[in-house]
Formats: structure tokens, sequence, C-alpha cells
């Protein structure tokens, strides 16, 4: 819906984010029995703060305007409710709601999510997105569907197709609204809400709330509730003695990297918080198929049971926990010395809360993060609300692993030369002096001390680096070049790794910085942060990107549009651009 004069904002409920309230159940909201079951199979205990908030006026068919973070179970908070919405029985082949996400991952993550919680209830989704074969979301939409997530670029490409009506839809998300307006989609946007019915329910989720959203809701959303997550104080005294660590990770690697981590630090005991009963569950087994000894802690689990997995822990016998918040509420481990948090905590407050578990009573603690490319923005909030520094390191390499090793077996045979007794062995030492040198007995004599702590570690593989996805500063300075200039990060010069591609639109279709960007992004796998310089004069703009996706690059784009053009897109031949400008 949209509306020439903008009517006043409605007061904003703004819903504390306290991770110890356990206020509430998803049954408690109404949800079908479909969904419950759905939910109490993935093992999730309680709603969040943004699912206790979001869920019930969703379902009462309000518009909705919604502040989060990534990370606070905003997916859950709009799907549950569009997914109780769906028609019972035989449903017509056009989709009911449309989802628009600014990237790929999230495409996928949304409709992953989406077809978990509605499994039972049979529900069509489609991911529709750049970088896959067109020709395969062309027979999915064929065939019917009742939900599509799709990136504003490659939706914009279905409709203009006529292969994606959306005469019958009855919701509209627009999913990391900031995110999609600082990748240059907000022209997208608008001409996709042009084609969706003015009876609808539209849904907007933003991590913060510029003027422009503001904006773009008083136009679109009729109406809406406002729910703004809110902060609380953040506990002090106990994080100053607690070492911050963050690694950026890709989600297939997380496994190996938690295993790698926990190689090189040899905590005495460390709890390492998941999401969901099933993570839990997964990752327990995961992680003693790599022979560490892994105790789950969950909601689903007796009291009996949770008694038997802590008194292991004190014990010793077991040596990590992998437990969700619910089921750790309360724990004081007097050994634990690391707390790991396997994905990016949904609030400042919780991650407190984590990291509070250790550097107690004056000891050391360690609390490590692995967060994905895309969590950055979360982790900068966790730094301003906390007024701590969490470090971003590299996971440890293979080299790291293995010096690592060294060290502790240096340590354990110091220890030993201090504190055990040894002379029962110098008997077998004088014997082995009368062949050997006594420096090849001590090097042999290491050797199996080594390999008995750990082994080598020539069978392990390095776990691919990442980086953050640029950030929102990051966005800004290439939007701030001046027209016919390259922007902000102009003055890089050109590196032996990166190609030019020449893009046949530029100044005067009303190309900018963000719109290369954003349509590069959304149709490959190279991130904002690996484009290099942008330049773009009259009919034409040149991009540097890595030399390695150039093809893909020029493959997708020409494929697809930018800002609705067709374009021509090939490798710069460096040449007559003077002629080309003119």
């Amino acid at each position: 819906m949209s509306s020439d004069s903008a009517p006043p904002a409605p007061p904003v409920s703004t819903i504390p984010n306290d991770p110890d309230d356990d206020s509430g159940t998803f049954a408690d909201l109404g949800l079908r029995t479909e969904l419950l079951d759905a939910l109490g199979t993935l093992g999730y205990e309680e709603p969040t703060a943004i699912q206790r908030a979001a869920i019930p006026p969703l379902l009462a068919g309000r518009d909705l305007l919604g502040q989060a973070a990534t990370g606070t179970g905003k997916t859950a908070a709009f799907a549950l409710p569009l997914l109780q919405r769906l028609p019972e029985g035989q449903r017509s082949g056009a989709p009911v709601a449309l989802v628009l996400v600014p990237t790929r991952e999230l495409a996928v993550q949304v409709s992953e999510a989406v077809h978990r919680y509605g499994r039972d209830l049979g529900v069509r989704v489609l991911p529709i997105y750049g970088g896959q074969p067109i020709a395969r979301q062309l027979r999915a939409l064929d065939g019917g569907v009742d939900v599509v997530v799709a990136t504003p670029g490659r939706a914009l490409d279905h409709i203009a197709r006529d292969t994606l009506r959306l005469d019958s839809l009855d919701t509209v998300v627009l999913d990391e609204a900031d995110e999609m307006l600082d990748m240059g989609f907000a022209e997208d946007i608008e001409a996709i809400l042009q084609h969706v019915p003015e009876q609808r329910q539209t849904v907007l989720f933003s991590a913060t709330m510029p003027a422009r959203i503001d904006g773009m809701a008083r136009q679109y959303l009729r109406d809406p509730a406002r729910i703004e997550i809110g902060r609380q104080p953040a506990p002090t005294g106990t994080a100053p003695l607690v070492r911050q660590t963050a690694y950026v990770v890709a989600r297939a690697h997380k496994p190996a990297a938690l295993g790698r981590v926990l190689d090189v630090e040899a905590p005495t005991a460390a709890i390492v918080f998941c999401r969901s009963r099933e993570e839990v569950d997964r990752l327990t087994e995961t992680m003693n198929g790599r022979g560490y000894r892994a105790e789950a802690l969950h909601g689903g689990m007796t009291q009996e049971q949770r008694d038997r997995v802590m008194g292991r822990l004190r014990a010793g016998t077991a040596d990590l926990l992998v437990a969700t918040d619910v089921a750790a509420r309360g724990l004081d481990i007097e050994q634990l010395t690391h707390v790991v948090n396997y994905d990016v905590p949904p609030a400042p407050e919780s991650y407190v809360h984590r990291i509070g578990r250790v550097g107690r009573a004056g000891r050391q603690g360690v609390a490590i993060t692995l967060a994905e490319p895309r969590e950055h923005r979360m982790l900068k909030t966790i730094e301003r609300t906390t007024g701590q520094r969490i470090s971003i390191d590299k996971i440890p390499t293979v080299a790291d692993l293995r010096t690592r090793r060294l060290e502790m077996t240096r340590a354990a045979l110091h220890e030993s030369l201090l504190e055990d007794d040894l002379e029962p062995f110098r008997v077998i030492v004088e014997t082995l002096t009368d062949e050997f040198d006594v420096m090849e007995v001590a090097l042999a004599a290491v050797k199996l001390a080594h390999e008995s702590a750990g082994g080598p570690v020539d069978e392990e593989e390095d776990i691919p680096q990442v980086a953050f996805r640029a950030d929102r500063d990051g966005r800004a300075r290439r939007d701030g070049g001046r027209d016919g200039a390259r922007d902000g990060r102009g003055g890089r010069p050109r590196s032996g790794d990166m190609a030019c591609i020449f893009i046949g639109v530029g100044r005067r279709a009303g190309i900018r910085p963000q719109d290369l960007v954003g349509a590069i992004t959304g149709e490959t796998q190279v991130s904002g942060r690996e484009i290099g310089s942008i330049e773009i004069a009259d009919r034409f703009s040149l991009v540097e990107v890595p030399r390695s996706a150039a093809n893909e690059v020029i493959t997708r784009l020409r494929q697809s549009t930018i800002k609705g053009r067709k374009a021509t897109v090939r490798r710069d031949r460096e040449v007559g651009r003077d002629q080309r400008d003119g």
C-alpha cells in the first residue's frame, strides 16, 4: 500500500531482550499443531523475544515493522505466521508469500528454514537468486510454489519474464531491509512492490532504523505494529578477566574450525553454546567423533540425565559440554576455562551471560565466537554494548596446530623433569646410550611422548580462511565517489590478481557504485569486500573483480539486468576508453 501523504509513525513497542526470560512457549502463541510438532522436532525450546513480540500481531493480520539484529530469531518470527496463514487443502500454483533478502546465502538460509518449519504442511518453497540456473527456477515456478524467497534483482528478472506472478500474494516480507538499501536495491524493491496486491500483509525487518527505512515503512506499511528489541544494561564485573576472540568461518567448516581451535587452545573444560537441541545433538556426535569427550545438555533431557552429564563434567570424565542457553542457565562449573559461541549470540546480553561462565573468582577465562561472514554487524553491536573489544583472529593452520602440540609436549616433559621420580627409567637410558648417542635417545623419547599426546598432524587439512563482508562503512566509502571518478577505494592500484570488467551502462542510465556492487554480489559468489575500484563514465562502467571470478561475473551479469537494463559485459580491453566515453 502506498500513499501520497505519509501518516505519523505509530508508537514503538520496545521489547527487552532478556536471555533469562523464559515466559511463554510456542504453544502459547496459538500456532497450529503441525508447526508446533516441527519446532519440537527441531529442538526449539522457547520463543525468542522477537518471536514472542512479532508472532501475535502477524497472526492477527497486521503489518509489522521490526528492528532486530541478525541471530535474534526473526526468520521464525515471520516464517511461522505466514505458514500458519497457508490455505488448507489443495493450493493453487501461485505464491502466497514473497520474502525479499539481500544475498543468495540468506535466500538459501531462509528457504531452508521455511521448508523445515512447514514440512508437515506440505509447503512448497523456492529460493530465487543469481548464480543458480534459471531453467531450474522456471521449472519450479511452473510446477507451483507457495513461498518465494528471492534477491531483488532476480525477482525483478522473473517478473519481467512473466514467470513470477504476484497477484495472489497475501504476505510480503522485506528481511534485512537496511542491508538491501545499502546494496543499491531500493529501486528494485519499489518496482517489485508495484506488482503486488494493495490488500496484503507487509512485514519489514531491519537491524537499524535510518530515516530511509522509516520512510519506506510509512509508504508501504499500513498501520504497522512497531517492535524494537530493546537492550538491557550489560552485567559488569566478569568480562575483564576473559580473553575474547572471534574467528570468521563459513558455516560448512564450523565443526572442523571448532575442533582446530580447541586443539590449539587445549581447554581444561569448555562449554559450547548452540541455538537448538538439534544442533547440540549433531555437534556433540561430531566432536565425539573427533576424539573429544563431549556431552550434550538441552531442554529435551530429563533432570536425571542432566545431573549425570554435570557429574561427568565435574569428575573430569567429560571435557566438553555442548548446550543450549536454556539448559545452561545457572551453571557454575569451577574447572571451566573456555566458553565457545558456535554462532554469534542473538543479543549482547546473551553474550555477556555466556562469557560470564568463565573468569570468575579471579580466574582467567577465554571466550571464543565462531562468526559467519555476514555476522560482522552483530559482533560490532556486542562490542559497543559491552564496551570491550573482541579480537578477530585467523583460524589456526596446520602449522599452528603442529607448533602448539610441540609446545604442549615440551611443557609436559618440563613438568615431568621437575616433579616426577624418573630414577626407575635410568637403566633404560643407560642401556641405550651404550649403543646410541644420548641426544638420539632423548629425541626418540620425545617423539614417543609427542605422538602419545596427540600424534602427527600430517593428515589434517587447512580450513579455508574467509573474511567479513564489507560492512556498512565500507559501502559508504564506495558510495562516496563523484561522477566520472573512481569511488572511495579508487586510489588503490590494480593488482595482478584483479581483472577489469567493462559494463555497458553508466551515468546516463543512473548507475551508481552501489548498483554495480549489488548486481555482482547478488548474482555471483563474489563478496563486496573482494570488489576493487569502480569507475563510472557516461555510457559505461569499469569494475575490478578477482581474476579467478571474472568469467563467472561476466556470465552472470550477461544473464541478468542492472537497474532493469540489459548491458554489454566483457573484459576491458584498456584501449579506446576516451573514444567510448566521447
